[in-house]
């Protein structure tokens, strides 16, 4: 027997390959720009998927590749179900992770401090 939190950490390495290539080679909606999976987080039920993305590019461009990604739920759903082996696929919602802009962020503004000093 498979320890939970083995299977819930093997579960959710493979939803990220699937929904990162599912992104790369198969979603063609023109509403989704540069989007990159950052991380998902499986629960031990593994009934919920929450992705976590990083998309590059203004507030209005993030908000469409959200409602890209919103519709192509379906799809994505089932690709994971098939890649699982299993009916009930786990529900799959996505969530914009903002790290790699505030890591940007933090970087300009170091780089501008170090700049000032010299």
């Amino acid at each position: 027997m498979v320890p939970v939190a083995k299977r819930q950490a093997r579960v959710a390495a493979l939803v990220q390959e699937v929904v990162s290539e599912l992104f790369l080679r198969r979603i063609k909606d023109p509403r989704i720009g540069f989007v990159s999976v950052v991380k998902v987080d499986v629960p031990r039920d593994i009934s919920q998927a929450r992705v976590f993305v990083s998309v590059l590019g203004t507030d209005e461009e993030k908000e469409r590749t959200m409602e890209g990604l919103r519709s192509a739920h379906g799809l994505i759903r089932s690709e994971v179900a098939k890649a699982l082996g299993i009916r009930h696929a786990p529900e799959v919602q996505f969530i914009l992770d903002k790290g790699i802009e505030h890591s940007i962020r933090v970087s300009k503004l170091l780089s501008e401090i170090k700049e000032e000093r010299k």
